[in-house]
């Protein structure tokens, strides 16, 4: 009797246990989810490569993946912007949802081979920022730089998440769709 009884408590006792001592994590996502989302400021001061102001609720709409860097563009940067163009392609028929973003933060012109590269197909938006502006928006990971992330903001302009350094594509791609298909009631492609 003693036996039966202990087999029947058995699951009850480890699901106590489970629960109250060592507490599962019901994170599912691979990239940081910024708590509580940061709105992009309307002060933001965004100027295409020709100079001209471009207003940042013009942002709004699309699911926007951010990468910061210098016009310089090093090694670092061309591959954060590669992958920011194979993340988008791999999405499909739901590419259409998400714009890519490149924000240079100093007054370097881009070299005419990489502003050729990132223009073929579906282009990139190329807007030049204040560092000091944008870091009132974006943040990166504690002891890492502005240009080791690539940033997710959704359709009302809020900053929600950001990728580890060096990501790996095919788990920032789950995050990515797990995005669109959640959204997908209340977010259409375009703008």
């Amino acid at each position: 009797m003693l036996l039966v009884l202990a087999v029947c408590a058995a699951p009850v006792l480890a699901s106590y246990f489970t629960y109250f001592v060592i507490r599962p994590q019901g994170r599912t996502n691979y990239s940081e989810l910024i708590t509580p989302p940061r709105e992009l400021p309307q002060t933001l001061l965004l100027r295409n490569l020709a100079g001209e102001a471009v207003p940042a609720i013009g942002l709004h709409g699309q699911w926007l993946m951010v990468v910061v860097a210098g016009g310089a563009c090093d090694a670092a940067c061309e591959k954060q912007l590669y992958l920011q163009r194979q993340l988008r392609e791999t999405l499909g028929r739901e590419k259409d949802r998400v714009d890519k973003i490149w924000l240079i933060t100093d007054g370097v012109t881009p070299r005419p081979e990489l502003m050729a590269a990132i223009s073929s197909g579906d282009p990139a938006t190329v807007l030049r920022v204040d560092p000091e502006s944008l870091a009132h928006w974006l943040s990166p990971a504690p002891g890492r730089q502005l240009t080791d992330h690539v940033y997710l903001v959704d359709p009302m302009g809020q900053w929600m998440m950001r990728s580890p350094v060096d990501p790996d594509p095919a788990k920032l791609k789950r995050d990515l769709e797990r995005l669109l298909r959640a959204s997908a009631s209340w977010d259409n492609p375009g703008r």
